[in-house]
């Protein structure tokens, strides 16, 4: 066998990036590994003197651990103090849940993945969702990604109102590098994923063309943010909500109330302000059975128009959609 071919250039490059590639490591500890169980030693107990050694020796300044090596840091930090050396900043995190609270599994699918989020909702959002609670186990499934839209819009909208300090401790102003957006906020993320819903709008021009219509003269080009939400809403409404949509048959006596409904929006306009309309929406629920409970008159309203528990506020909807596309999509709903 020829000598010289590992002085060549070529195998040189290999075993450079075999080495730096921890193959060293992976020999040592393998052979190590036997040596240890013979000795009675445990394993773990080596690990901890290298990562403090590694420490102490390449003057590592910030350690990132999981939950579990929390013990391993406190006791490594130790060590790292009795030979003189300064500790490292240490950050324990733990990974994402499921909506259930159990752990990912990629053979489940029990989760989203980046990618998945960035087909719903734009990469400021997930800045949101990682910066806040990064100690903390979160709950990472699709549903979430609705509800950290709307807190995102939230942080944008208050930070219009805000004082100098109160703009530093918004998330926003991290995850957006100071330059906070100052566009205003034509509606909630949930909100117009209503809209998708009843407009049945199944394309960004079609869904704007409908925002058009009853918000007059705005642009596409004036609005980034809600350009961007109007496809993310479509797509996210398709894939994760339409499937979970549970519509509820009224018994008789919520029918009456729900048709006592469409005789106090026959009162209303388009011109009427939401909280006027509102305010009539919760004399009429009082009015037919729901003076001691108006949540459940509500969640009837939800269930039987949306589909769901929760639902956007009536009166901005109705003002938003319209009265008479209201009073029909109630009627439809309750043949």
């Amino acid at each position: 066998m020829n000598k010289n071919i590992f002085f060549q250039k070529k195998p040189l490059k290999m075993i450079c990036l075999g080495f730096s590639s921890g193959l060293p490591i992976l020999l040592v500890f393998s052979t190590l590994s036997v040596w240890l169980v013979k000795a009675g030693i445990n394993r773990s107990t080596v690990t901890l003197f290298s990562w403090a050694g590694f420490a102490y020796a390449l003057d590592v300044d910030f350690e990132m651990y999981g939950k579990d090596l929390i013990e391993s840091a406190i006791l490594s930090s130790k060590i790292i103090k009795l030979i003189g050396k300064t500790n490292p900043s240490g950050f324990a995190y733990e990974l994402f849940l499921d909506e259930k609270g159990e752990k990912i599994s990629k053979s489940k699918g029990n989760g989203i993945t980046i990618d998945q989020w960035l087909e719903y909702a734009s990469p400021e959002s997930l800045s949101l969702y990682m910066y806040q609670n990064p100690k903390r186990a979160k709950k990472l499934y699709k549903e979430i990604v609705s509800k950290t839209v709307d807190e995102y819009l939230d942080f944008i909208e208050k930070a219009n109102n805000q004082n100098e300090l109160q703009i530093l401790m918004n998330p926003v102003w991290h995850v957006h590098n100071s330059n906070i957006p100052k566009e205003k906020m034509i509606m909630s993320f949930s909100m117009l994923l209503n809209l998708v819903e009843t407009s049945n709008a199944d394309s960004k021009e079609l869904l704007w063309k409908f925002v058009k219509k009853y918000k007059k003269d705005i642009s596409e080009k004036d609005y980034p943010i809600f350009d961007n939400l109007v496809g993310y809403a479509i797509r996210y409404f398709n894939d994760v909500i339409k499937s979970k949509k549970k519509y509820k048959n009224p018994d008789k006596n919520e029918k009456l109330a729900l048709q006592a409904l469409i005789k106090t929006l026959d009162q209303c306009n388009d011109e009427m302000k939401p909280e006027d309309i509102q305010t009539l929406i919760y004399s009429t629920g009082k009015e037919n059975g729901y003076s001691e409970n108006l949540r459940e008159w509500f969640k009837l309203i939800y269930e039987v128009v949306f589909g769901d528990e929760n639902g956007p506020r009536m009166g901005f909807f109705i003002s938003f959609f319209g009265v008479q596309e209201t009073k029909d999509l109630i009627i439809n709903k309750i043949k």
